[in-house]
């Protein structure tokens, strides 16, 4: 596969632009990519397995990756407590390793990848930050701003603090003092990565290309949720589309909704049984986007689904074949969810033995104590 089809294959679903990422790629222009994180809570498939997936799209394609562990964003989002330590103590402890456990297990080098905590490069730029930071402050708007906040799990009207506030702003100015020309992120962070294209080459000699991956949906989405949000992608409400989009995205505050990387094989069956997989209908159906975007990228193998009720079975080569037979009626909703489920638990499986047998073990144990106290 060559460059443009690796940097540009799902989970991605947008990019600002193409045209731009052509030509770095013609020019031989050095890619340096970032992608920034919350530290908050467990680990789950959004995070660990589709953002990683790109992570090592990127590797492969020749360009220079960089997680960034955004601490000072932690903090001013309130994450574990609002407490600052411990958002450190769990950015370099257990939230890189599930990190670095996920690119592995999908094939990556870890050791290839740059984890850079946002405190240590506000220490090590100092006034240079600053001055960056105002720059951008001085180009964007309040109003604009306040429409950005989404990017942080929070509403349009939602009452903020004064340091929310600098959260969207902060978040462009790590693009430019890091010389990132490859913004990445889910779908939720395309409002602050579209304010770095559009203050980039005036302030800063560059437009930087964004790539926003696709948000998986939680497991327990409602029927009227699921309503709601097709309708508002049908008449073209995007606003309406994209909150709904957050309220029903996978997230770690809604466990129940959210199967976690290290999640055993037990758990995952108990959740995907459970989840709303509405028959012969694809489209935001948690069970069938885990299908396409997890257990069907980079897949060789056939995926088999059985339908214990006729003793049969069928095998799939593509997720499109999946999709046809499953809108068609041809798979049931239980037999789907038994597939999904053995597969995904083979595909963590060394991510499940890492943390809940190997040396994980006690970073996983240190985030129980941590979530019960915080």
């Amino acid at each position: 596969m060559d460059r443009l089809a690796l940097i540009t294959r799902e989970p991605a679903e947008e990019i600002l632009t193409l045209k731009r990422l052509k030509a770095m790629l013609d020019e031989g222009v050095h890619i340096k990519h970032y992608i920034g994180f919350e530290i908050s809570g467990l680990v789950h498939l959004g995070t660990g397995i589709i953002s990683m997936q790109k992570v090592v799209d990127f590797q492969r394609a020749g360009v220079e990756t960089t997680v960034f562990l955004a601490d000072y964003h932690s903090w001013i989002n309130k994450k574990l407590g609002g407490d600052l330590s411990t958002i450190r103590k769990v950015a370099g402890g257990y939230f890189k390793e599930a990190l670095r456990q996920s690119i592995k297990a999908l094939g990556g080098d870890p050791d290839r990848v740059n984890f850079v905590l946002g405190s240590e490069l506000y220490d090590k730029l100092g006034v240079e930050y600053l001055t960056n930071l105002l720059k951008i402050s001085s180009k964007v708007t309040l109003s604009r701003v306040r429409r950005s906040i989404t990017i942080m799990g929070r509403k349009m009207g939602e009452s903020l603090d004064f340091s929310q506030l600098l959260y969207v702003p902060m978040q462009v100015t790590d693009i430019f003092s890091q010389k990132v020309n490859l913004a990445h992120g889910g779908m939720d962070q395309r409002k602050a990565h579209v304010i770095a294209i559009d203050v980039g080459e005036k302030e800063f000699g560059y437009k930087p290309v964004a790539i926003h991956h696709h948000l998986l949906v939680g497991l327990k989405i409602t029927q009227q949720a699921w309503e709601k949000i097709l309708e508002a992608r049908r008449t073209g409400k995007r606003d309406a589309f994209e909150e709904g989009v957050l309220d029903v995205k996978m997230s770690k505050s809604r466990p129940r909704s959210a199967i976690f990387i290290h999640d055993t094989y037990e758990q995952i069956k108990a959740k995907i049984r459970g989840a709303f997989c509405p028959m012969k209908v694809a489209e935001l159906n948690p069970v069938m986007e885990i299908a396409r975007y997890i257990i069907f990228w980079e897949r060789k193998e056939p995926f088999i689904v059985v339908n214990k009720k006729k003793g049969t079975s069928r095998s799939f080569s593509t997720y499109r074949e999946l999709e046809e037979a499953y809108v068609r009626g041809e798979v049931h909703p239980a037999d789907l969810k038994e597939a999904v489920a053995d597969e995904l638990s083979r595909i963590l499986d060394p991510i499940q033995k890492y943390f809940n047998e190997g040396p994980g073990k006690a970073l996983l144990e240190e985030m129980g104590e941590i979530r019960i106290t915080r």
